[in-house]
């Protein structure tokens, strides 16, 4: 059976959330949730920065912010799966340490064990760059242009077990125009990512989320 979800508690201005956020690259989106998180008092605040290599360019976000900041490369050696356990319990090891709360996915790459979602479930969140269900995976934008369709978007939600099929918090739209590639179409994506993130994580900690969903 699979672990149930168990939201974050509710957060306060005096009492904020503890974060870790996850990035695989520049950590645009990490940027924008510091930028949130320090533009006026919040309910949360970063308190760990991981990255799943020692190079990712966003961990620099995170040291410049005083925030405790760590590359944690894949473990050479190892068969797959061993690998890959490996690689997640030092992560765990270093988010249980942090006194982090709610783990934010955040451009991270790395499709996480179900033994992993299972510690976390419900304080586990993602965003992805479509309109879920709709081109989940790691080429959203290509399997949306190939698709052919004239909008897209981004969408939060909670992490279970799936790839990209947890519970959605919130989507916004974003349209698809005639002249997109790969790389326009995510620049304007990502602009969106970036306001309405922020925006659900102050809502999830502030106890603004409530979920009708059996484990």
């Amino acid at each position: 059976m699979e672990a149930p979800f168990v939201l974050p508690r509710e957060a306060s201005i005096e009492d904020p959330l503890r974060l870790a956020v996850l990035i695989s690259g520049g950590g645009s989106g990490l940027s924008s949730i510091l930028s949130f998180q320090s533009s006026e008092p919040r309910c949360h605040r970063t308190v760990l920065v991981l990255a799943d290599s020692e190079n990712a360019g966003g961990l620099e976000h995170g040291r410049r912010a005083g925030i405790t900041t760590r590359g944690i490369p894949l473990l050479q050696g190892l068969q797959s799966i061993e690998r890959r356990l490996a690689h997640e319990s030092i992560i765990l090891s270093q988010i249980e340490s942090s006194g982090a709360e709610l783990v934010v996915l955040s451009g991270y790459m790395r499709i996480l064990t179900p033994s992993f979602v299972a510690k976390w479930k419900g304080r586990l969140l993602n965003i992805h760059p479509s309109l879920l269900p709709d081109f989940p995976g790691a080429h959203a934008h290509r399997d949306v242009l190939s698709a052919g369709v004239s909008t897209t978007g981004c969408t939060v939600h909670l992490v279970d077990e799936g790839v990209d099929t947890g519970p959605i918090l919130a989507q916004r739209e974003v349209p698809v125009l005639p002249d997109d590639d790969e790389e326009a179409l995510q620049e304007r994506v990502k602009k969106v990512e970036h306001v309405l993130y922020p925006e659900v994580i102050d809502l999830l900690c502030s106890g603004g989320v409530s979920l009708e969903v059996n484990g």
